[in-house]
């Protein structure tokens, strides 16, 4: 068993959690004007409809780094035996400005830059929770 949070799927999340699970990663596209937004809202970010019904399709994980720090303190419970980590801001391929927050799996003393290649990955957290995570394209 794990220390750190989990994610509580509900119904708005369960299909991303239960596509995380299997090791893919979707990302909430709105059903009228059908871009993506991360996170889904009320409301779709790109045309205001207060009636998006997001419906989450796969994507492909791939993106660049666009910021990125190293975590030396846990401010989170449950984290404090993984310090230091690095956390990158990173801009999926499928669509401009689609921005996602991960961990870098690569280890905190990897050297990043802006507008490096990564790709999705994941941390198998428990049995059932898959959380999504990065590492630079082209490592294992």
């Amino acid at each position: 068993m794990t220390a750190r949070p989990l994610p509580v799927p509900d119904e708005s999340s369960a299909q991303y959690w239960a596509h995380a699970r299997e090791h893919v990663l979707s990302v909430a596209r709105c059903r009228r004007c059908d871009r993506f937004a991360i996170p889904p809202g009320e409301t779709c970010p790109h045309c205001l409809t207060s009636e998006p019904r997001f419906r989450f399709e796969p994507v492909s994980g791939r993106g660049r780094v666009r910021s990125w720090t190293v975590i030396r303190r846990a401010s989170l419970l449950g984290f404090a035996d993984e310090v230091p980590y690095l956390l990158v801001d990173v801009e999926l391929d499928e669509q401009p400005e689609l921005r996602m927050i991960g961990r870098l799996v690569d280890g905190p003393n990897t050297v990043v830059q802006v507008g490096d290649p990564v790709r999705v990955t994941f941390e198998d957290v428990t049995a059932e929770i898959a959380v999504p995570a990065f590492c630079l394209a082209g490592r294992p």
